[in-house]
């Protein structure tokens, strides 16, 4: 995005998203694609539930879209014009599909007559965006459970060019196609826009699991994207250990995350982009959307590093409605984000 220093963003109410210089906002699409024969020009109730339709009624079809887009852009930071680069976590499948996750998720995109919906649903976004730019990442835990099934995504089938032949005719009828198509309908119908593929990190600690994903990501196409997405987990700490998970990050278990990370850059030759980072912070009482969680304080005080990860952005939000908000952390996601923006932010590693 023609950025030299280490972005920051969040999911986030437009109240905190001016209260500091943050970088990037995104949004989750996630209720699933637009439904059969209907909803093309307008909305009505039976479009409710469908993205392009989260807005005013009597307006056009995608207006939620370019509103995120036009409130990102014209944000403003004491008092001067400091625009904020929209991103878009699109997670569709899964909801779309109404299938289990995992195995019969991975196989709905061989099934010719939903991916046809499901690829016009993306092109409608892309459209909508434009010639805006925008950071899109595709589908988080999907391509997870694609490699769970079998590490070569060129063997999972896809009904890739019956279901799309005006834009995924020259792609291979698999995963790898399915992915490689969606990439490529980013650069024809939303140029400006920079897209990356999700690496699930669920088997970071595992000795050679970043090498792995990256092969399995290259073959996949994540090297036609822009960067690669990770997340460093879905719920605060404090509220894992509710439910007797330990999920806390100590030094060895940042360190490994962050060695997981460069390793899969290195791989693919992308960058990564933390996404979704747990928003606790130990000031907070362990109760509903004030879970403790160590990482948004951890990863300030080790910039540095991050960078040197080759990391290009850290973008922290809730994962699930009771977890810590950057509306709930007592203000620390905004003064952290204060203070890097005042020391003159993290230099990105060339």
């Amino acid at each position: 995005m023609g950025k030299n220093l280490l972005l920051v963003g969040a999911q986030m109410e437009d109240a905190t998203a001016s209260a500091a210089p943050f970088d990037v906002r995104y949004r989750y699409l996630a209720g699933g694609i637009r439904p059969a024969g209907t909803c093309s020009t307008s909305c009505s109730s039976s479009c409710s539930n469908w993205w392009g339709c989260w807005q005013d009624m009597s307006k056009a079809p995608g207006q939620y879209v370019l509103s995120h887009i036009q409130n990102s852009t014209s944000m403003t930071w004491q008092g001067s014009a400091r625009a904020q680069i929209p991103a878009i976590t699109y997670y569709e499948l899964l909801n779309s599909s109404k299938l289990a996750e995992g195995t019969a998720e991975v196989a709905a995109i061989n099934d010719a007559t939903f991916l046809a919906r499901y690829l016009d649903d993306w092109r409608f976004l892309l459209q909508t965006i434009g010639n805006n730019k925008a950071l899109l990442h595709i589908e988080p835990d999907f391509w997870g459970y694609v490699r769970s099934l079998n590490s070569d995504p060129h063997k999972v089938p896809a009904k890739v060019t019956t279901a799309n032949p005006t834009d995924c005719a020259g792609q291979e009828n698999s995963a790898s196609g399915f992915a490689k198509c969606m990439i490529a309908m980013t650069r024809k119908y939303a140029p400006n826009a920079s897209v990356g593929l999700h690496a699930s990190p669920w088997n970071y600690t595992v000795s050679g699991d970043g090498a792995a994903i990256g092969t399995f990501l290259t073959a996949l196409g994540a090297g036609d994207g822009d960067f690669v997405v990770t997340d460093p987990s879905d719920r605060d700490a404090g509220y894992y250990e509710s439910l007797n998970r330990n999920t806390w990050w100590d030094d060895t278990a940042a360190a490994n995350y962050l060695a997981w990370s460069k390793t899969i850059s290195d791989t693919v030759g992308k960058p990564t982009v933390m996404w979704q980072i747990p928003l606790g912070n130990m000031a907070q009482n362990n109760t509903t959307n004030h879970w403790k969680d160590n990482r948004v304080d951890y990863l300030f005080a080790h910039l540095p590093q991050v960078a040197k990860a080759k990391v290009v952005a850290l973008l922290f939000g809730a994962g699930e409605g009771q977890q810590t908000t950057p509306e709930s952390d007592g203000g620390n996601l905004i003064a952290k984000t204060q203070s890097n923006w005042q020391a003159g932010g993290t230099p990105l590693c060339q």
